[in-house]
């Protein structure tokens, strides 16, 4: 995803340091990670859902993109649980 800067949610920090997903870690999702669901109609800007393998460790990126000033809002970060999510971790399981 194209950005010039990128912003870290309060919560989006406090996850990341509880499930010890490292800023790094969050910046190659979104520099080579997928977009696995977009949400356009999100206010106040769009957002997206991500997927990188990060050292064989699947990751999750709840992002927003304001387009105007190219900024990336991290919303949280994640590890897809297998329980919720098929093997490729872009699909959910049905419930």
């Amino acid at each position: 995803m194209d950005y010039q800067k990128v912003v870290f949610s309060g919560h989006a920090v406090k996850q990341m340091f509880q499930r010890k997903i490292s800023r790094d870690e969050v910046k190659a999702v979104l520099d080579y990670g997928e977009v696995i669901a977009e949400y356009p109609e999100d206010r106040p800007y769009p957002s997206y859902l991500m997927l990188n393998m990060v050292s064989q460790r699947p990751i999750h990126a709840v992002v927003a993109k304001d387009a105007e000033t190219q900024t990336i809002y991290v919303v949280t970060v994640y590890e897809p649980d297998v329980e919720l999510w098929q093997a490729d971790f872009k699909t959910r399981k049905k419930v």
